[in-house]
């Protein structure tokens, strides 16, 4: 039992924590429409990988230079002519198939692929937990600070604006807090369920709630029972844990829609 807890406790810690930023961060991406942008970000790391193993570098290295390029990728790109869902498509695409023909030609990488599509929370160490919970707090500090302009420009662009607040700024912002979370949840999920790990809570939370505060605690609770359910069950049936994680949220979204159809017919 022992052995298990030393194993599984530092994944839990980190999937817990990773919660506190995948609740607020997966309402606002729900609300501003931008549920593409994660999965763009996410496909990216793949190359982030493939460039750090190529240069020898860390692997959080180039992953964070891969996702602040693509959000200068992104910033330059943006154009009123151009639709946003259309080209967020066009980088993932091009970032995802760039990252796996890299891949193909490091042969040191080859065996960690899977690990690197769909995560390995169980590489988690306790020597890891203080780095990443300086980051988690970092990134939930700046959260807090430009929450409630997040949530003007989400719900009326225009208005918000007109009240002084710079949307280009806090676009800004918002996607570089996606583009931390990325880098912090790569091997918790994997390059492939990323999107999902944000998509999936905040989905089954606008179920729930009622108010923008009820659909974050909704978020949070859902995702923690996510992460915990689908860790334990990850080590006791021997499968990928970010398989496992995101089954178990997707799993809690199909039980939450069907409970609540089912009360609309009777």
């Amino acid at each position: 039992m022992m052995e298990w807890l030393q194993l599984l406790l530092p994944a839990w810690i980190m999937g817990t924590l990773l919660v506190f930023l995948t609740a607020p961060l997966g309402c606002l991406m729900l609300w501003r429409r931008m549920s593409f942008f994660a999965d763009t970000m996410a496909h990216g790391t793949l190359l982030g990988v493939a460039i750090a193993g190529a240069l020898a570098l860390p692997l959080w290295v180039g992953v964070t230079l891969l996702a602040a390029m693509l959000v200068g990728i992104l910033w330059i790109l943006h154009d009123p002519r151009l639709p946003n869902d259309a080209l967020l498509a066009l980088c993932s695409a091009t970032l995802l198939c760039s990252g796996l023909l890299l891949i193909q030609h490091l042969p040191e990488l080859r065996p960690e692929l899977l690990s690197y599509l769909f995560g390995d929370l169980l590489t988690i160490t306790w020597a890891d937990l203080p780095v990443f919970a300086t980051v988690i707090v970092v990134a939930l500090a700046v959260l807090y600070k430009s929450w409630q302009a997040q949530i003007q420009i989400a719900i009326d662009p225009d208005v918000a604006i007109s009240e002084g607040i710079n949307a280009q700024w806090q676009r800004l912002i918002f996607m570089m807090l996606l583009a931390l979370f990325t880098v912090l949840a790569l091997r918790a999920v994997g390059s492939l369920l990323m999107g999902a790990l944000l998509v999936i809570p905040a989905l089954t939370a606008r179920l729930l709630a009622n108010s923008p505060k009820q659909m974050v605690v909704w978020a949070f609770l859902i995702a923690q029972a996510g992460v915990t359910v689908g860790l334990w069950s990850s080590a006791g049936l021997n499968v990928s844990t970010g398989l496992s994680i995101v089954l178990t949220m997707a799993i809690l979204f199909a039980v939450i829609f069907s409970v609540q159809k089912v009360k609309k017919l009777t």
